[in-house]
């Protein structure tokens, strides 16, 4: 059957069964919220502040299938933590829901020998997450299933050790899961947290670690980074240069020798944005003709474009590589609509996007010496060699002060579906950051 569907469409039938489910989910989502049986919500309830909590995702749909579970709800076998996919030995998971285990009250049993049980202060709001939301998320499908608790980087302070955990209680720590993010409880691996530097707060640190990993694996895969390559060109170009994952890019790019370093915006008040982070020309695509100044920038072509946009913008991206240029694709952005809700109308424009998307070809990257390179972080849960190299470059660029750290907006845990809204519009700046308590949000100031 993978043969016949890998023909017609170019994935495997377990991908396109996904993607069908998520289809039917998100219209039913839609049609329910249409009629009225189910209500949309930018503000989460069910949960007093004092207690633990975490953010599932029901089931594929809008922001109405956001769920705060109370993660205090004890029972003879303790209370509960959210855990990534790659936690297998060691725990009981709760039925109904592979994001949570059940630990013991005190912390002192139920966490495996090479784990950490953190109390989070603080997660980041990554794209990622919308996707996840939608049921358009592979990983999280393939690994965990609905319902889920999004997520990939946090913030906070370790309050049970394993055996040969490295961490230790009371140290601040930042790090990445492999889902279950969102939440004030979170069993997580040791080997994937590092100890906060002092200079970070909590949401700084929560801040850090995805959008960091993922422009510096970018980098990685064009060439520039553990050592810069010999080529002559080392011109790059990046698309959503204010963004997350664009921001640290730009520095990342300055700080490995590239030049020019070339960054692109989608409005005016994200240019001064992308200048203060070291770009040498930014482009604001809104108001000026973004290929005409893209050559002007480079007129022999870009060693390396990283795009995240999707049909928008790659096929012009490949058309301005140099020669052994590459290109490095990490989102697909324009693919996606910017409402909460995916009705008909907007699966249909999906539906175009796809058909649209460019098609390489072989022979043009040989006559062309010209690449393409695409990657998920979220699939990399057993490289931890490389996610090793990662953490320690980037802790060490960040304790240096080589890395501005992007600017946070912050909201509250059960303002979560506000931060999605946020993200989806295309018009934040830096980072979103959720403190992890269920307070409201005249408590936690927007920055």
């Amino acid at each position: 059957m993978d043969a016949v569907f890998l023909a017609l469409t170019g994935q495997e039938w377990l991908v396109v069964k996904h993607q069908l489910l998520a289809i039917c989910e998100n219209l039913l989502s839609w049609l329910l919220v249409l009629l009225g049986i189910r209500r949309t919500k930018l503000t989460l309830d069910g949960v007093e502040p004092s207690r633990a909590a975490a953010v599932q995702i029901l089931s594929p749909g809008g922001y109405e299938r956001f769920h705060l579970a109370d993660l205090d709800e004890e029972t003879e076998d303790g209370v509960l933590a959210t855990v990534g996919y790659n936690v297998r030995d060691g725990v009981q998971r709760v039925p109904g829901c592979n994001s949570l285990v059940r630990v013991a009250k005190n912390g002192r049993r139920g966490v495996p020998p090479d784990c950490v049980l953190v109390d989070v202060a603080a997660f980041s709001v990554n794209y990622a997450d919308v996707t996840i939301r939608w049921g358009l998320y592979e990983s999280a499908i393939r690994y965990v299933g609905y319902p889920i608790v999004p997520g990939f980087d946090f913030a906070g302070t370790v309050v049970a050790a394993g055996a040969r955990a490295r961490a230790h209680v009371g140290e601040r720590v930042l790090g990445v899961t492999f889902f279950g993010a969102y939440t004030s409880r979170l069993l997580v691996p040791a080997r994937q947290v590092r100890a906060t530097p002092a200079s970070l707060s909590d949401a700084d640190a929560a801040a850090l670690s995805s959008v960091a990993g993922t422009a510096l694996h970018a980098l990685a895969l064009a060439g520039f980074w553990p050592s810069p390559p010999l080529s002559r060109n080392r011109a790059v170009l990046v698309h959503s240069a204010a963004g997350g994952v664009g921001s640290m890019l730009v520095q990342m790019a300055r700080l490995l020798g590239c030049e020019p370093v070339v960054g692109v915006v989608g409005a005016p008040h994200k240019s001064a944005v992308c200048e203060a982070l070291g770009a040498h020309v930014v482009i604001d695509k809104s108001s000026t003709d973004l290929w005409v100044a893209a050559e002007r920038a480079a007129p022999g072509g870009y060693a390396a474009v990283f795009d995240a946009n999707g049909v928008a913008t790659l096929a012009q991206s490949y058309a301005h590589l140099a020669r052994t240029g590459r290109l490095v694709v990490y989102g697909f952005h324009t693919n996606l609509p910017s409402s909460g809700l995916l009705n008909p109308l907007a699966w249909a424009r999906m539906a175009l996007a796809l058909f649209r998307l460019p098609r390489f070809d072989p022979l043009d990257l040989v006559l062309n010496s010209r690449s393409v390179h695409g990657f998920n972080l979220s699939f990399f849960a057993e490289e931890q060699a490389l996610l090793d190299a990662y953490m320690d470059q980037i802790l060490a660029w960040a304790r240096d002060g080589k890395l501005a750290l992007a600017k946070v907006t912050n909201f509250a845990m059960r303002e979560a579906p506000l931060a999605h809204d946020l993200i989806q519009s295309g018009q934040s700046v830096g980072k979103i950051v959720c403190a992890a308590t269920t307070s409201t949000a005249d408590e936690h100031k927007r920055g």
